[in-house]
């Protein structure tokens, strides 16, 4: 039997068509690179968007073609997101965070054929392009006029010129199977890995991230995305905030805690999305300058990225904010887990309501996980360890170009590298990436459990926990720990701190003290540098 339902695809021009129908007057802010705020709307940006769509078609962009972009979050990388798929071609958002050979690399790797790059960009232009082979570069000003000449790459064409001369062309059908963009991983554990979008993927991310159980978005929301648009498309929160109708703000290349700060109090933010930290120093501006910075009450923090500790949660409720816990992967699109309190919670002590917000969470609807050892699935008792593995419609089935299928089991679940526990309520709590994991006499200790112990420490800001060689023990624990400004702890005071929660053999041996600790492009703690650092250890009799 045939059901009698329409088979409407499920592709970007059913959003946008949402957005300049429904939303044409909802503003979107933009911070330009002098701090000057530029304003429009999704009407304004969803016909920008079709402009350069049609630019791109008389360029001679052919479906399936990637066109790369190297941008700040603005009001133009935002045109980029629904223009370019819109024409067919898949948008890559390039890490500009990276080395200017990897980010060649990648591009060449994708097989990036056009670029839009920010004018503020082209120094670092300058370096990608003798090892990239883009075809067009399209510069985008900093301000509404056009490019400078003596800031303008060699046969580069301007932004606005070329959207000014967009020839009248027909765009391309859509299928909700045809690619819509591409992210690369961080490369933590190896050369950066593809992983492309679909239409269908991004449009039923879009609709499940907005549920009350998950993100919570509504057109009632002013949401300020500090996560970079080229990273994991700023956990798909572009496309949501056009779905439901939101209103944007885009801190363009200020990310620093007092200019995030201005921006959510000028602009009335009612949800804010980006990693640990960049809310730590944010929770450390408002404590050092209370009452500076009067922001909108119930002012909601999405957090992922890498896990957010306990006592940053609990830091933000005083401040009568709150985060949301959630976790995700390139591979996922982003959103894998969201940790919101179920109505079983309630009865709860806060304790217990902070360690349940503290973990992963659960998954959304259309995601399955399951928490696999070695004898299988591993039982829902909160403390039994295993690889979290992940399936749903807006997980990656392979990786771009790269033959990799060990990373996926033979029932169609991803390896997400990351070991976990689940409790009875269904909460996932990620204890450390498996690379991460110390085993110390044969023994394994979690590295992300006693960070986040740690940075509970009213003294810490941060701490990172690596293993080191160690010739009875074979690994030990050492702790790379940053001190607030202005406070002080030494070694032992941390480690009669946390040694309540542990067995004696899982503390750390050694606590360092260091002004920084090395993080990847995408604000996760870079391990394998505190390793180099560490290899040579010397123990201590």
């Amino acid at each position: 039997m045939n059901a009698t339902m329409m088979q409407i695809p499920l592709t970007i021009d059913s959003i946008l068509q949402r957005a300049e129908g429904l939303f044409a007057n909802v503003e979107i802010v933009s911070r330009r690179p002098d701090r000057s705020l530029h304003r429009t709307t999704w009407g304004a940006v969803a016909a920008r968007a079709r402009t350069l769509a049609q630019a791109l078609v008389g360029l001679g962009v052919q479906p399936g073609d990637r066109v790369a972009t190297l941008m700040w979050n603005h009001a133009a990388h935002l045109e980029a997101y629904l223009g370019v798929p819109l024409a067919g071609a898949v948008i890559h958002t390039l890490n500009l965070r990276l080395h200017p050979d990897d980010i060649a690399q990648i591009a060449n790797d994708a097989g990036d054929s056009v670029l839009l790059v920010d004018e503020v960009l082209l120094p670092l232009f300058e370096k990608v392009r003798a090892n990239a082979s883009f075809k067009h570069v399209i510069v985008v000003a900093s301000r509404d006029s056009g490019v400078p000449g003596q800031t303008s790459a060699d046969g580069a064409i301007a932004y606005d010129e070329f959207m000014a001369a967009a020839p009248s062309k027909a765009l391309p059908t859509l299928r909700e199977e045809d690619a819509l963009g591409m992210c690369y991983s961080s490369g933590t554990t190896g050369k950066p890995k593809g992983v492309v979008y679909s239409h269908r993927s991004t449009v039923l991310h879009s609709l499940v991230s907005a549920l009350p159980d998950s993100l919570n978005l509504s057109r009632r929301d002013s949401m300020l995305v500090v996560v970079p648009m080229f990273h994991v498309n700023a956990w798909g929160l572009p496309y949501t905030a056009a779905l439901v109708g939101a209103r944007l703000i885009l801190p363009g290349p200020h990310l620093d805690a007092e200019s995030l700060l201005e921006l959510m109090s000028r602009e009335q933010a009612t949800l804010a999305a980006g990693v640990p930290t960049i809310w730590m120093g944010i929770r450390d501006l408002l404590d050092a300058q209370p009452g500076r910075f009067p922001l909108r009450p119930g002012l909601r923090m999405v957090v992922g990225g890498s896990s957010a500790p306990e006592q940053l949660i609990r830091d933000f409720d005083r401040q009568g904010m709150t985060i949301l816990h959630a976790w995700g992967m390139t591979e996922t699109s982003p959103v894998g887990l969201v940790s919101r309190l179920p109505p079983e919670a309630d009865s709860l002590s806060a304790d217990a309501q902070y360690a349940l917000r503290a973990k992963q969470g659960v998954p959304p609807p259309l995601v399955e996980v399951r928490i696999r050892g070695d004898a299988g699935d591993v039982p829902a008792d909160g403390k039994t360890p295993g690889e979290l593995l992940i399936r749903g419609p807006w997980v990656a089935a392979s990786y771009f170009n790269r033959d990799d299928s060990t990373r996926w089991t033979d029932d169609g679940f991803f390896r997400t590298g990351d070991i976990a526990h689940v409790d009875a309520l269904g909460f996932v709590q990620l204890t450390d990436r498996v690379a991460d994991m110390i085993k110390s006499g044969g023994e394994w200790i979690s590295s992300v459990e006693l960070e986040n112990a740690i940075m509970a420490h009213p003294a810490v800001r941060e701490a990172a926990v690596v293993a080191a060689a160690h010739p009875k023990w074979s690994e030990r624990p050492i702790a790379a720990v940053v001190l607030k400004p202005g406070q002080s702890a030494t070694a032992e005071q941390l480690r009669e701190f946390i040694a309540p929660r542990f067995a004696k053999f899982q503390l750390p041996d050694a606590f360092v003290f260091v002004d920084a600790i090395p993080r990847t492009s995408a604000g996760k703690f870079l391990k394998s540098a505190l390793r180099e650092r560490f290899k040579d250890w010397k123990w201590e009799a």
